[in-house]
């Protein structure tokens, strides 16, 4: 199978490195969305673009790409002024988000994806900026890991409803990383369980190095970065 190549940062071929990258990506989740039956149209390609520069947001955006995920606040905070040309781009928060940050992040972003308690839910309703949103559910017994945990989910769905700030579309999930595609499978047969339980469309779930497990167990939103840009160094 043909390895990504990474994107040198400040490099004037962006573009292409991330247009052959995405060439790649295509060509197996086509292969995936075969073995399953389903369309292209059902999926989402998420660009996670957390510690890589606006510049490669932007050759991103020249290749195709418009939806991105970013992991942390005030890193994307420091990103938007660059990306003001990418007219038509949707933005979404991956990663976990403290109640301090809200105010912050309810008006950079198109969609929370981590929500994971009433609490979160609430400030940002009172913030007052409509957003989608979804309710992160923690699967796993990883201590590192946030989100809602299923036996809690009822009651956290029915009050994420009643607030008509926020529109609750879907569930994700991080399962325990690992190098065997294989071994996210029941996390992403379970979360697909649990959106049918509260009739949710969105599965966000899926990574690089096992998103065509997550196609065939009904993701609709795939969270890409190493695949797409490289390896990426860790924030400071």
């Amino acid at each position: 199978m043909p390895v990504p190549r990474p994107i040198p940062i400040a490099d004037t071929e962006y573009v292409d490195h991330i247009r052959d990258n995405l060439r790649l990506v295509e060509d197996r989740l086509a292969t995936a969305l075969a073995r399953c039956g389903r369309k292209r149209e059902e999926v989402q390609l998420i660009a996670v673009t957390k510690t890589f520069p606006a510049e490669a947001m932007i050759a991103a955006f020249d290749a195709g790409l418009r939806v991105f995920g970013e992991n942390y606040v005030q890193e994307f905070e420091g990103k938007v002024p660059l990306l003001r040309t990418l007219t038509g781009a949707r933005y979404h928060l991956i990663g976990h988000l403290q109640s301090n940050k809200v105010n912050k992040a309810a008006p950079l972003f198109h969609c929370v994806q981590t929500v994971d308690s009433l609490r979160l839910a609430q400030r940002l309703q009172h913030n007052g900026t409509p957003m989608q949103v979804m309710i992160e559910v923690k699967l796993s017994d990883e201590e590192s890991k946030h989100g809602c945990l299923p036996q809690d989910l009822p009651a956290l769905v029915e009050g994420v409803r009643a607030l008509p700030a926020l529109t609750l579309t879907g569930l994700m999930t991080i399962p325990p990383l690992g190098e065997a595609p294989e071994a996210s499978r029941p996390y992403f047969a379970r979360l697909r369980a649990l959106a049918e339980e509260f009739s949710l469309s969105d599965l966000s779930m899926g990574m690089s190095n096992d998103f065509e497990v997550a196609v065939e167990e009904g993701a609709t939103h795939i969270r890409l970065g190493t695949i797409l840009f490289g390896r990426r160094s860790k924030p400071a």
